[in-house]
């Protein structure tokens, strides 16, 4: 889901190669999100039978005919739009002037409207190769109606139905007939931006902060909760860096618990956390934190992500207010001593640069990979000076450990039977004291050596 202004400068840690871009624009309800779902193949953008639910520019990776390229959703356009619909409709718009070819859809069974009209308008003023798209043509009959958008000047129309797949390999053909050819990436190419997903409660300020690290208007930004709904990818510069920010939508609910756009919401953004390799939780540092607010950090955790704690509106917090935060950190924040914290405010811009260090030393403890060697010195010292404590008469000995991978960091200790849950966080403990890995969880597994078998002699389980 990778999406570069064609615009912008080339960069010396990005490919030289950069997809073609296919914008998807149309008034509000005419079945742009369910067009790109069926365009890539899979169920990925949002899609709900009310107008308005796509808000923000969406990119996703599209392949046709051994061909890659990149379809940027995009919500309703209107003319005159005002108040949030007018922010959508520059987003739309936006998407157009980067795009390097547009599919205009309209309702066949509506026909061409003012608004219609009013947007190939725009198109021209673009200057980009426009393909109309007539959507929800559902069988042959709905066909003779789609010719009616001849008369909006912009050629042949191409009769689909998004939703049941009718005449889509045609259009993914005519997409191919427009789009500039692109040579491929080599095999030695530098591996792409850093990942990082922007993940939080709603109205925390992602997309403000997304916003404030790219320098323009990428997401939706509305005073009321929720107005980001898919996850919007951008490429971004930050700290000299390019890194690739996914700004996600808000969880209010366990996924379990969410019905409708809510639900589907959450399933990106669970899902951008998954292809993350680094998380930034956003946290309001001027409201306690929630329970909401625990329940994201774990998603995180569990996830096996790297971790970076954002505390936003900084600019709102006071001396009374930084102090019961202290507390709340103390007692909420506990369990995850090792996440690196900084304190932000998206709106002024204050602190915003120390983000991309901290994602760097974030990764950093991500990645890090211990030699076996000198592992196996310090925890033959740590077990000697404090050895597990003995029960029912007998205390299971650690035999040795090894690093079974990285990202997160992970490691299997070899005992001669289990151990207690206590000993196994001391250990755990006591590996970040001395290795670090800040920013990242660690996954500490035992691996009990199995009992001794008459005539036979004691094996550990199966390997690492």
């Amino acid at each position: 889901m990778t999406w570069v202004d064609p615009e912008a400068p080339p960069t010396d840690d990005a490919p030289a190669a950069v997809l073609p871009v296919v914008a998807v624009v149309g008034r509000p309800n005419v079945g742009k999100s369910t067009l790109v779902n069926r365009i890539i193949g899979r169920r990925q953008a949002v899609v709900e039978d009310v107008p308005g639910v796509t808000r923000d520019r969406v990119a996703y990776d599209a392949q046709w005919s051994g061909r890659q390229f990149t379809v940027v959703d995009t919500g309703g356009w209107e003319p005159d739009a005002r108040d949030r619909a007018a922010a959508i409709a520059a987003q739309a718009e936006a998407a157009v002037q980067t795009a390097d070819a547009v599919l205009f859809v309209v309702d066949a069974t509506v026909g061409a409207t003012d608004v219609d009209e009013a947007a190939v308008r725009m198109l021209r003023r673009g200057g980009k190769p426009v393909i109309l798209v007539a959507n929800k043509v559902d069988n042959a009959a709905l066909e003779i109606e789609a010719t009616s958008l001849w008369s909006l000047g912009l050629g042949e129309p191409h009769p689909v139905s998004a939703l049941h797949g009718r005449g889509s390999g045609d259009l993914l053909d005519a997409i191919l007939d427009a789009l500039p050819d692109v040579p491929p990436v080599t095999e030695g190419a530098p591996r792409g931006p850093r990942r990082v997903a922007l993940v939080g409660r709603p109205n925390v300020g992602k997309s403000s902060l997304l916003n404030r690290i790219a320098g323009e208007e990428r997401s939706v930004v509305d005073p009321v909760a929720g107005t980001t709904v898919d996850p919007v990818d951008s490429l971004v510069r930050l700290g000299g860096e390019t890194w690739q920010l996914v700004d996600t939508a808000g969880l209010r609910k366990r996924s379990g618990q969410a019905s409708g756009t809510e639900y589907y919401a959450s399933l990106r953004t669970a899902g951008a956390i998954d292809a993350a390799e680094v998380a930034v939780v956003l946290l309001d540092a001027s409201e306690p934190i929630s329970e909401q607010d625990q329940r994201i950090l774990t998603m995180v955790v569990e996830a096996g992500r790297a971790l970076v704690i954002a505390f936003n509106k900084w600019d709102l917090v006071d001396a009374d207010r930084r102090y019961y935060l202290e507390k709340e950190i103390d007692r909420d924040l506990r369990r995850l001593p090792w996440a690196i914290r900084v304190n932000i405010s998206a709106k002024t811009g204050r602190a915003v640069d120390r983000l991309a260090p901290a994602l760097r030393k974030a990764l950093e403890g991500w990645e890090q990979r211990v030699p076996t060697g000198r592992l196996n010195q310090w925890l033959t010292a740590l077990v000697q000076a404090t050895p597990h404590p003995v029960r029912g008469g007998r205390a299971p000995r650690v035999l040795f450990a090894t690093q079974a991978g990285i990202a997160p960091p992970r490691f299997v200790l070899f005992t001669t039977g289990p151990i207690d849950a206590g000993y196994q966080r001391f250990i755990e403990r006591k590996l970040r004291e001395e290795f670090g890995f800040e920013g990242s969880p660690v996954e500490v597994a035992v691996r009990p050596r199995k009992r001794q078998g008459p005539g036979g002699r004691g094996k550990a389980h199966g390997g690492s």
